[in-house]
């Protein structure tokens, strides 16, 4: 045989099989960019047919087994950056260009235009969750004039514009396994950056809230302890998942070492919503992995609750003893009498709301609803609670697929973990989102194309839902080659 097995070449939809072609040992099949703790694949054997029965919901889009995009990703990861590490901050000679991100963003969407159309003549794939968005965004234009203050309305719109634009570069530009890694290394950086300082700072009792919760030292979205609390929640099973599914030693270290860290970060955060939204995310991966890792499932939970028993500040039992407390006066009274008008809300404007970012100007204290759901539906109506609602289900129905497909087998499958960690993610999001106003905020949407994106691997690895590749579709070789140079 003149090479290694290591591309495969999938045949039409309608018949689901895969059929291996060779390529040239030199060929890198990590992808543009490789993986630092990536092991030695080994040549592959022919695929077996998936079963008949198996199916990803949502994924009847026909993924592309093309290279490109390399500029665009570029663009992504250095605006990733920029929105949530906010370089500006620590660095200040880069103060004057603050507004770095949206100027990333503007290159990155002027960059990946040409490039997607020329690689695939659309602007973009069309999963359920890309339509489910683009709805949502339609429902959020609607409800700008019929807002109480339509000028502030229409400025949020606009700011969240950023947010589906972003959404939808990342689920076409993020094509290999190897940048979805390097996306995640990022953001795990940032979560373990944060947790340090956070550690820090408790330590020396600088940067507290109330007198003893620490704040982000990021600002912005990850200033607010809670929401702090939240992200770690949403990155700390990740983290889970990628040292399970690798054998590497070093890199268990390195993400053990991360998941570690999250957890501080979340303990001094003191965030009631956060360690329910933890409680949550960690029910779902014990659930999950019992059936497979019993043994290993008991113990880590026990240390997991012998860890919070014995390290975390003692403070957090009078933090939640405080929800029952009727007369401390603090914020948990608010935040009732807010959920309560925001319902209320609801049903008096049912259809198109009271405006993306109007709901303060009708709280009895000027406050946010702190819940994403009565924030969705007060602000733009029922029908876009409902469209928010579905994007998040969606890909945890992907995922769920995933893993039933993997369940019963004893080969430790990495598909396998990282489907259930991130389930677990989007469970801890869907928690935390609860008791905070963070409906229009980057957290979901990096997470849920996250999500699309690993659905789209494991899909294009077992042959399901995948188009033939471009010499076999008639598509110019030499059109391809300029596309892929951006």
């Amino acid at each position: 045989m003149p090479g290694k097995e290591k591309f495969w070449d999938y045949e039409p939809l309608s018949t689901g099989r895969a059929r291996p072609v060779t390529e040239p040992e030199s060929t890198n099949s990590a992808g543009f960019f490789a993986d630092p703790f990536s092991e030695p694949k080994a040549t592959p054997e022919l695929k077996a047919e998936p079963p008949e029965e198996f199916s990803i919901p949502g994924g009847k889009t026909n993924w592309l087994v093309r290279r490109g995009h390399a500029f665009s990703f570029i663009g992504i990861f250095l605006f990733t950056i920029a929105v949530y590490l906010r370089p500006y901050e620590f660095i200040p000679a880069l103060w004057p260009i603050r507004t770095m991100a949206f100027w990333i963003a503007v290159v990155t969407a002027l960059v990946y235009v040409p490039t997607q159309l020329g690689l695939e003549g659309n602007l973009t794939s069309r999963p359920r969750e890309v339509n489910l968005l683009l709805l949502f965004g339609l429902a959020v234009l609607l409800s700008v004039p019929f807002g109480d203050d339509p000028a502030y309305s229409f400025n949020s719109f606009l700011d969240f514009i950023k947010v589906i634009l972003i959404f939808v570069v990342l689920v076409n530009v993020v094509r290999t396994e190897s940048r979805w890694k390097m996306l995640l290394f990022l953001l795990l950086a940032i979560s373990c950056f944060l947790s340090i300082s956070a550690l820090r700072n408790y330590r020396s009792s600088i940067q507290l809230v109330e007198g003893f919760r620490v704040k982000g030292s990021i600002g912005n979205m990850l200033e607010n302890p809670n929401d702090m609390a939240l992200h770690l929640v949403t990155m700390l099973p990740i983290s889970v998942g990628l040292l399970l599914s690798t054998r590497n030693q070093l890199a268990k270290l390195f993400y053990l070492g991360c998941s570690l860290l999250m957890l501080g970060g979340i303990a001094v955060t003191f965030s009631r919503g956060g360690f329910l939204g933890l409680f949550c995310a960690a029910g779902v991966v014990i659930w999950k992995l019992r059936s497979r890792h019993r043994f290993l499932v008991v113990v880590g939970a026990v240390v997991l609750a012998g860890a919070l028993l014995l390290f975390a500040p003692g403070a957090i039992a009078d933090r939640f003893s405080s929800v029952f407390d009727k007369d401390q006066g603090s914020s948990v009274s608010a935040r009732k009498d807010d959920l309560k008008r925001s319902l209320l809300v609801t049903a008096r404007h049912p259809i198109f709301g009271i405006g993306i970012g109007n709901y303060m100007f009708r709280s009895n204290r000027a406050l946010a609803t702190h819940n994403s759901y009565t924030q969705v539906s007060s602000e733009l109506g029922v029908t876009a609670f409902v469209l928010y609602v579905l994007f998040m289900i969606t890909p945890l129905k992907r995922l769920r697929a995933i893993e039933r497909k993997h369940s019963t087998t004893n080969g430790k499958t990495r598909f396998y973990y990282l489907a259930v960690c991130t389930q677990a993610s989007l469970v801890g999001y869907m928690v935390c989102s609860f008791f905070a106003s963070v409906a229009f905020l980057w957290y979901v949407y990096y997470l849920v194309a996250l999500a699309l994106c690993l659905s789209r691997f494991y899909e294009i690895e077992q042959g399901i839902g995948v188009t033939k590749p471009e010499q076999e579709i008639g598509i110019n070789s030499a059109s391809m080659s300029r596309a892929s140079a951006y």
